[in-house]
């Protein structure tokens, strides 16, 4: 792999183990229950699901060795414009359904480099998509458009206009879709929101979850040769994704840059963004053209989970409030019902600056809230140990089979694969990933715009507000559309 003046190949062992040390912030540990992995009886050639992986990454390869491993599946095709990656995937699919089937020389899997020869492929159910935020509606699109069911990476979108179109499309082409925000199918993070919902702390006040701005991500030793052009002490305090102009690069062998970039405004190629091995889960995500910040990072997660338990995943909050008003310390969502979702850095601040759990409080992990109602308090966070909240005689009214949130317990894939079957809705549909997606978006505006906002949920629109108004979408790189 040519990288600058340098070269140096990377073997099959090294690029799977590297790529495996992935950001905890981000990436879930894709444990596969035992019958996903030859206890259960074999199912038969013609009623296995057919399936397209396109982006093998970090989290793709989770999915893929998901999928694998999964005796109602068969992997037909992978796809990367990355010939490192795409060549791993397809050995990775060949080398399972070999050990399977004690045949050294199965050759069922083929790779391409551009999805569009996937999508046309007639004897594909399905696809998994896990490429970078940017790609998310459109691959989506043209995936349904072609008749495939879609389990698509968070978010689903990039801005709130292409995930509306995105719900729209796949409601017309009657597919199935699940968004990849796999936390609330965790069995005890689902009892905790179902609990919330049903009313179990009377109304819940307020939501608190985590927003951090980008110098947790660009002050890593990556981006030290580009802190100068990216002026990295100024942007590290942004809490929206920034446009960067990084110095151009020699494009690694085998990549296209071309098609990596694809409908997002023309970068020039830069290893911050992709090289091999991967220096994390979404590497990207820092820079508006390709990813959404925080919103890739975890808040997509938090924003389902917490949705979810409010009881308004498929709605949205009608104001934002931003701290210059003083209203509050710092950015704040309220839906019509007046509950407030505070963002907060870390969180400490739920403790001192909105003292609104008890001090000696565990507050810890990601990828969900602490809920505070009228009868006490909950968290919904994963990896950060169990579930804290009071006072005790909730949790005796939860009926938790265990407090502990294990990532592995989750059955996303699996509900995916039912409704593939039975037609029936997912978990985490399409309007259920665009209002998660949304919720993240909308914030990212009013930061971007530094003042409040009102939004109006059912036209989705700032109600009069032009400048806002103009931040729902974007424009796509010629030749790509919606």
């Amino acid at each position: 792999m040519t990288q600058g003046k340098r070269t140096k190949k990377i073997t099959r062992r090294e690029f799977l183990t590297r790529t495996s040390r992935v950001s905890a912030m981000v990436a879930l540990p894709w444990i596969v229950p035992a019958p996903v992995i030859g206890t259960q009886t074999s199912t038969a050639p013609s009623e296995r699901l057919t399936m397209g992986l396109i982006g093998h990454g970090a989290m793709g390869r989770g999915h893929l060795h998901r999928l694998a491993g999964d005796r109602e599946v068969q992997v037909l095709a992978v796809c990367d414009v990355d010939r490192v990656r795409r060549e791993e995937a397809r050995q990775i699919v060949d080398e399972t359904y070999a050990a399977r089937k004690s045949d050294s020389t199965y050759k069922g899997c083929t790779a391409y480099n551009d999805y569009r020869e996937l999508l046309a492929r007639s004897d594909i159910d399905a696809v998994v998509i896990a490429t970078p935020d940017h790609w998310h509606s459109l691959q989506a699109i043209h995936a349904v458009e072609a008749g495939k069911d879609v389990y698509c990476e968070k978010p689903i979108s990039l801005n709130v206009q292409e995930g509306r179109r995105l719900v729209e499309t796949v409601r017309r082409y009657g597919r199935i879709f699940q968004t990849g925000t796999q936390y609330r199918s965790i069995s005890t993070i689902r009892k905790v929101c179902e609990f919330v919902r049903a009313g179990g702390l009377g109304k819940v006040k307020s939501v608190f979850t985590l927003w951090g701005p980008l110098n947790g991500s660009i002050a890593g030793g990556r981006f030290k040769p580009y802190a100068q052009a990216m002026d990295a002490e100024r942007s590290g305090r942004s809490y929206a994704p920034m446009h960067f102009d990084l110095p151009g690069e020699p494009v690694p062998d085998g990549l296209d840059w071309n098609l990596w970039v694809g409908p997002a405004p023309w970068q020039a190629y830069n290893s911050v963004y992709h090289v091999n091995p991967s220096p994390g889960v979404v590497p990207w995500a820092f820079c508006e053209d390709f990813g959404a910040g925080a919103v890739t990072w975890y808040h997509s997660h938090a924003a389902d989970v917490i949705q979810y338990a409010l009881g308004v995943e498929t709605s949205s909050p009608v104001e934002f409030i931003h701290p210059s008003s003083g209203a509050y310390p710092t950015l704040t969502c309220r839906y019509a019902n007046g509950t407030l979702l505070h963002l907060v850095d870390n969180w400490e601040m739920v403790k001192t600056v909105y003292q609104a759990v008890p001090a000696d409080a565990r507050l810890a992990g990601n990828f969900g809230g602490v809920f505070v109602g009228e009868r006490g308090w909950v968290t919904s966070m994963t990896t950060g140990g169990p579930i804290e909240g009071g006072p005790a005689e909730i949790f005796a009214e939860m009926k938790l089979a265990t407090r502990e949130v294990n990532p592995g317990d989750n059955n996303h894939h699996a509900n995916w694969f039912e409704c593939i079957r039975t037609r029936r809705p997912t978990s985490c549909g399409e309007e259920i990933g665009h209002c998660g997606a949304s919720l993240g978006h909308l914030t990212i505006i009013a930061y971007k715009l530094q003042r409040s906002l009102k939004w109006n949920p059912v036209a989705e629109e700032f109600p009069g507000d032009d400048a806002a108004n103009r931040l729902l979408g974007r424009s796509l790189r010629s030749p790509w559309h919606l």
